[in-house]
């Protein structure tokens, strides 16, 4: 065996587990804490109408970006998802730019999630704080290293409690649905209208809440060395799961304001609940508080997920230490879990969730700019490249995402600057890395590379274990 057989042999993650359901599961457990609280936040930025533009930019974002994932995803089935795409794409430095761009995203967003789940322990025990997120963090960290079939079985039954919720809470306010309540806030300039009371900047300034109902679904992909047919399950599980998203978060949107007032709803730290106790149903509401606890850590749970399997991608090519994409006996990156969770910890005690989600925007929306980018290229410079599931609309599809996310990148300024910069200095001291150690530490020259190398060994290993 070579020493680069020997090597990727060490470093391979269990086939066959996943089929496309639990795929579909996966993306709407990485987004469904995204139903219970954030997005309201949009309606105070910008009224309901002015909230309801930017989140059908949002879901057009998204749903173009999931077409284009899904062909790339088909194409080149590798853990590493957008990281993936960008390197066979753009190279090398366009590969580490755009995984460090996910990789921001993934490493905050779970610690952005912990501070919320503190928030809902605390009103249902009254314990919150550090220790509440050291121990989420422990105990999920701890299913995961148990193996990847048990914790996407674990993550399905989680999610679907949180689906309930949503279907209880719809299926209470439908009956108080008044459109009237829809445009409760009043205009905030001479200028203003009741259908846009902040004007367009305030429809600018919402579309990081916005993407809050859709934020992560794009790490389907992740999973795509562990599922059991990658060309067929993974387009079929992230569609599937846009689709589902879809349908969630037009039930929030449109039931949850349209019966207690978009006022209400634009302030409110658990529009769920408040809604459910405004329309006199205070036993439902404790119901939905408790499962609402449950979409939170489903969405907690898969993001761990998901930066685990990125980092493991990241660190066998060499980009990140090589160490982290060691594999334990069950083929489960353990050192890719256990890092970034101590690192997560860490930011979660700031307490700052708004500002630690609008930074982990910050890295999505560049991450998604450069995979719809990788979409076009890829059709330019590799048209020979055999695509088992092919966007429809193409690059014209995929040119959507890229002028979207760009346009949702600035929204993050708008909302807040800071958390804007800030993500800018994580990009910097990421390139500073690369420039000055990683990029003469890759294992492999190209995507094509790797691809082939990681193929052989795993040949090598199934011949030496028959």
């Amino acid at each position: 065996m070579s020493k680069h057989h020997e090597y990727l042999s060490k470093r391979q993650l269990k086939r066959g587990t996943a089929g496309w359901v639990l795929l579909a599961g996966l993306g709407v457990s990485y987004v469904i804490s995204g139903d219970f609280a954030g997005w309201n936040f949009g309606i105070a930025q910008a009224g309901w109408a002015g909230f309801l533009l930017a989140a059908v930019a949002m879901a057009v974002m998204y749903f173009t970006l999931v077409l284009s994932l899904a062909e790339m995803s088909a194409a080149i089935p590798a853990a590493g998802g957008g990281y993936s795409f960008a390197r066979q794409a753009m190279g090398p430095t366009g590969g580490f730019i755009t995984g460090l761009a996910v990789l921001i995203e993934y490493a905050l967003a779970p610690a952005a999630i912990v501070i919320f789940i503190g928030s809902a322990v605390n009103e249902l025990i009254g314990i919150d704080g550090p220790l509440v997120y050291a121990l989420f963090y422990a105990a999920f960290i701890a299913i995961h290293l148990a193996g990847v079939g048990e914790a996407l079985k674990v993550m399905m039954v989680i999610s679907g409690l949180a689906v309930l919720a949503i279907l209880m809470t719809a299926g209470v306010l439908v009956g108080h649905f008044d459109t009237t309540n829809l445009f409760d806030i009043a205009p905030a300039t001479a200028q203003a209208t009741e259908m846009l009371p902040f004007g367009w900047y305030g429809v600018w300034a919402a579309l990081p809440f916005a993407m809050w109902l859709f934020l992560a679904v794009e790490g389907v992909p992740l999973a795509a060395e562990e599922a059991k047919n990658p060309a067929k399950d993974v387009p079929k599980g992230i569609i599937g799961a846009m689709l589902f998203l879809l349908v969630t978060a037009t039930l929030v949107v449109f039931l949850l304001a349209g019966a207690v007032g978009s006022e209400a709803i634009g302030a409110s730290a658990v529009p769920l609940v408040d809604a459910l106790k405004l329309t006199g149903n205070p036993m439902i509401a404790t119901m939905v508080n408790v499962l609402g606890l449950a979409g939170l850590i489903a969405s907690f749970f898969s993001i761990i997920y998901g930066y685990s399997r990125l980092v493991f991608a990241l660190s066998r090519a060499g980009y990140l230490p090589q160490s982290l994409s060691l594999t334990s006996k069950k083929k489960v990156p353990s050192r890719a879990l256990i890092v970034p969770g101590v690192f997560g910890f860490v930011v979660s005690l700031t307490g700052e969730g708004d500002l630690i989600l609008a930074m982990a925007v910050v890295g999505a929306t560049v991450s998604y700019a450069l995979m719809s980018l990788s979409h076009i290229m890829l059709r330019i410079k590799q048209p020979e490249l055999e695509r088992p599931y092919k966007t429809p609309g193409g690059m014209f599809t995929s040119g959507i995402s890229l002028v979207l996310s760009l346009i949702a990148m600035t929204g993050v300024y708008a909302f807040d600057p800071s958390a804007f910069f800030m993500t800018m200095g994580l990009f910097l001291i990421g390139g500073v890395y690369y420039g000055l150690y990683s990029r003469n530490k890759l294992v492999a020259s190209s995507a094509e590379e790797e691809f082939a190398m990681l193929s052989l060994a795993e040949q090598d290993l199934n011949a030496n274990t028959n």
